[in-house]
C-alpha cells in the first residue's frame, strides 16, 4: 500500500524557501523558524522523509567511489538494511554518493532510473545503502512509493522539497496533505524556488485543497493544513 505522504515546507509570505534570504523579524527571532519546522518535523514522527538530489547533496558530500569490478547487484530492490526511519532521495540518473547508509539516524534509501549503472548500485550496497530501481528512465513516483510500502513498511512520509521534486509528486496524484509554515518575513527575489516548481504547465486542474486547520504558532509564524486530492 502507497504510504500517507505529507508535504511539509518552511515559506516566506511570498512563498520562497530559503531563510537567509528572508527579511528579520523586529525582535529578531527569524533563527527560531527553522527551529521551528524540526520541532514540526519531529513530532509528526513520520517513517521516512523525502528530499530531491540536489538537496540530498547539501547532506551527503561523499564523491565517487565504486568498488572494483566484477559488480554482482540486486535489482530492482536492495535491502541493506531494516530501520524504523528513513532518509528518501530521489536520484533518477544516480549522482549521489554517500559515505555511510545513514543520515542522522535516518537509513538512506535511493530511488533511481532504469539506466543507473551497476558501479553506481555496487558503490551504494557496499556503502550500506537501500536503494529501488525503477522499469524507466524516469522515476515513476507511483510505482516507487508502493514499493516503499511493501518492501520497506514504511506507511507516512514527510515530503521536505525543494520546489521542484514537490510539484513533481503534487502532479502525480501521489500527496495527501500539505502543510506550510508561513513565516513573518518576505524574500522578494526573482529569480529563486518557491515551494512548489511543477513546470510550465503548473498544477491546474490537477489538485485540489482543503483546508483542514490553521495554527498560530510562536514568533508569528502561522502552520496552514490542507487535504489534497487529484482531479
Amino acid at each position: 500500500m502507497k504510504p500517507h505522504v505529507t508535504c511539509l515546507m518552511l515559506s516566506s509570505i511570498d512563498g520562497r524557501l530559503h531563510p537567509s534570504r528572508y527579511t528579520e523579524s523586529p525582535d529578531g527571532t527569524r533563527q527560531q523558524w527553522s527551529a521551528a519546522y524540526e520541532t514540526l518535523h519531529d513530532t509528526l514522527a513520520a517513517d521516512a522523509w523525502m528530499v530531491g538530489r540536489v538537496t540530498m547533496a547539501e547532506m551527503s558530500k561523499a564523491g565517487p567511489h565504486a568498488p572494483p569490478a566484477p559488480w554482482s547487484v540486486e535489482r530492482p530492490v536492495h535491502i541493506a538494511r531494516s530501520a524504523d526511519s528513513h532518509a528518501i532521495a530521489l536520484d533518477r540518473s544516480g549522482k549521489l554518493h554517500f559515505d555511510s547508509g545513514d543520515i542522522d539516524g535516518d537509513h538512506v534509501i535511493v530511488l533511481l532510473g532504469a539506466d543507473v549503472p551497476d558501479s553506481h548500485l555496487a558503490e551504494l550496497a557496499a556503502d550500506g545503502v537501500s536503494y529501488i530501481v525503477g522499469d524507466t528512465a524516469d522515476i515513476d513516483i507511483a510505482a516507487a512509493l508502493e514499493t516503499l510500502g511493501s518492501a520497506f513498511a514504511i506507511e507516512t512520509i514527510l515530503l521536505e522539497g525543494g520546489g521542484g521534486i514537490n510539484g513533481t509528486l503534487l502532479a502525480a496524484g501521489v500527496v495527501d496533505e500539505l502543510g506550510v509554515l508561513v513565516t513573518p518575513a518576505l524574500d522578494g527575489g526573482t529569480e529563486v524556488q518557491g515551494i512548489v516548481m511543477a513546470g510550465p504547465d503548473g498544477l491546474a486542474g490537477k489538485v485540489t485543497l482543503a483546508l483542514k486547520g490553521a495554527d498560530i504558532l510562536d514568533n508569528g509564524v502561522v502552520h496552514l493544513r490542507y487535504a489534497v486530492s487529484p482531479v
